[in-house]
């Protein structure tokens, strides 16, 4: 059995399905009926329109199926008397064996538990094998909260596993320029400071393009300490859900970049083997874009260099928390901060961005105090130079 991303070959009435996730069983055909749910889903499902979620789909079957079959496991008839099934086997192992983390798991099962959905609706089986139970959403209300006749109770599988909600992990003043100083990478240096101030994701970062970057002294319309509003357009950018959205560029920052730009990134550009050319900013030595499992490993280095746990998303945690904190204290905004925060996040519902609310109600004040200007001192003093 393998997975494997279809091309941009593959059209359908006149539909390019680039990365669409294709189940392939050891005779070399589709997995069947595991691949038309996907199909089903995808390309007939509004909710499903991001290649990023068709990955998350695909893999999540993938990984469920692969089990079942090593394990020779019968999928559609319910287990015998005191044995587990399917899919509560597959949980324990998942949880067990393999060692993830129980929102990682949850987050599969729910995949699954859908597909033994469709896989009734199909007639491939009778009856789903689990039951639904009601449970209590711990969700902050939104503004239609008053048309809500659930009371924020929802249905969920019973086999999922419980799930204790994270804590919102950022970085203290104090921790930002300690990272930095430990990145002996010029390119991983910049990458960090765009995401920790514009809150951009670990993907919007590596994809980030270089025909966003220019000279700022040749605007006449910016000054010095100025913010840049930049539209990000999801055709050239990895965005998510394709949604595009503003961030607004420190205009020290956006020198620092254009400086990157005509100076180091030509040189890695030049070692590409291929003398292959690509439209993103930051390149790797060898030429080639940063890839997902590329950035973990820059922030997994980095957390043992520090002392400290660092990753990519706490940089966008950092940035909204700060933001909102400085935000509601300035005397000069005009406006609602948290809709103002929502729109920079990308955040579909300002209820996601109210978590930041919460967060910096139980911090201390010397945590976030001006933090504006403390992080444009730290990244003031920074001068490009070649690693």
């Amino acid at each position: 059995m393998r997975y494997v991303l279809a091309t941009d070959k593959l059209v359908v009435q006149g539909r390019c399905y680039k990365g669409f996730p294709l189940l392939v069983n050891e005779g070399g055909d589709a997995m069947q009926p595991a691949q038309s749910f996907l199909w089903d889903v995808i390309a007939k499902g509004a909710r499903v329109s991001s290649p990023k979620t068709w990955d998350v789909y695909g893999r999540a079957l993938y990984d469920f199926f692969a089990y079942v079959y090593t394990k020779k496991l019968d999928w559609k008839n319910p287990a015998a008397p005191g044995m587990p099934g399917a899919i509560e086997a597959y949980r324990d192992w998942s949880k067990g064996t393999v060692g993830l983390e129980n929102s990682t798991i949850n987050n599969r099962l729910r995949v699954v538990a859908r597909f033994y959905e469709w896989a009734v609706r199909k007639g491939h089986i009778d009856h789903v094998p689990f039951d639904r139970v009601t449970v209590q959403t711990s969700r902050q209300p939104g503004f239609l909260a008053h048309v809500d006749a659930t009371g924020g109770k929802v249905q969920s599988p019973e086999i999922l596993l419980q799930q204790k909600a994270r804590a919102i992990k950022i970085l203290t003043n104090e921790q930002i320029p300690i990272c930095y100083d430990a990145l002996p990478n010029l390119t991983h240096r910049l990458m960090f400071e765009l995401m920790v101030r514009t809150g951009l994701r670990q993907i919007e970062c590596r994809t980030w393009p270089q025909k966003y970057v220019f000279d700022p002294s040749r605007r006449k319309d910016l000054n010095p300490g100025q913010k840049i509003r930049m539209n990000l357009d999801p055709a050239n950018i990895e965005l998510k859900n394709s949604k595009p959205r503003d961030i607004d560029m420190p205009c020290g920052l956006m020198e620092d970049l254009w400086a990157y730009s005509v100076r180091h990134r030509q040189k890695r550009e030049r070692n590409n083997p291929k003398g292959d050319k690509f439209p993103t900013l930051f390149l790797t030595e060898n030429g080639a874009p940063y890839s997902k499992d590329a950035m973990t490993a820059i922030f997994a280095a980095l957390s043992k260099r520090v002392g400290f746990h660092v990753t990519a998303h706490m940089l966008r945690h950092t940035y909204a928390t700060y933001l909102l904190w400085s935000l509601r204290k300035s005397k000069t905004f005009e406006g609602e901060p948290l809709l103002y925060v929502r729109d920079r996040m990308g955040h579909s519902d300002v209820t996601t961005t109210a978590i930041y609310l919460h967060l910096i109600n139980s911090l201390e004040g010397h945590l976030v105090l001006a933090h504006e200007d403390e992080m444009d001192m730290v990244f003031a003093v920074k001068e490009i130079q070649h690693s």
